[in-house]
């Protein structure tokens, strides 16, 4: 039986357990402009459960990090403060830019999760079927997205390419730091 790279490994829950995080502190300086300067209950409501979600997958790999004695990334104060700031930003940008901010990080969080399920071998089945039960769940935020106004038309397609670009540099950065 193959075993998978415990490198590959590591790096697979390091940057699964900051990009959980990181999407729960999107979700969160959402909210916080939705219950101060933005006032939208409906949205308001559409990110607290999506919110729930995401703490599900990041209490899995906080669990992962200490059962398998993997260092977290040393980023999390930083990516705390973008994730923050990102998700405020874009409820302050209107309700099409918050939903296209969920939008673009599940765009890019479906081709990541899909790489790591094609890599994981069966001695980690538990993690491959864990990754993909929250892949599935991602899928679901991006429907949810779309379905609440979430467009890549006109000036919303330069913010769907910097979110992109911004959640791919720090996937390739939490691996490895």
């Amino acid at each position: 039986m193959k075993k998978t790279d415990k490198n590959k490994l590591e790096e697979f829950i390091r940057v699964d357990h900051a990009g959980e995080r990181g999407a729960i502190k999107i979700y969160q300086g959402q909210l916080l402009a939705l219950n101060t300067i933005k006032k939208n209950d409906y949205l308001k409501k559409k990110i607290e459960k999506m919110k729930i979600h995401e703490m599900e997958h990041a209490d899995y790999f906080e669990k992962e990090i200490k059962k398998r004695n993997i260092e977290p990334t040393k980023l999390l104060p930083l990516w705390d403060l973008l994730g923050i700031g990102l998700g405020f930003g874009s409820a302050i940008l209107g309700d099409k830019a918050a939903m296209l901010c969920t939008a673009s990080v599940e765009e890019v969080i479906d081709k990541h999760y899909q790489k790591q399920i094609n890599q994981l071998e069966d001695d980690e089945k538990i993690l491959r079927d864990n990754i993909t039960r929250f892949r599935e769940d991602e899928l679901h935020h991006k429907d949810i997205a779309y379905e609440n106004g979430a467009t890549k038309k006109g000036i919303y397609s330069l913010l769907d390419k910097l979110i992109k670009t911004g959640s791919k540099i720090a996937i390739n950065i939490s691996e490895k730091i």
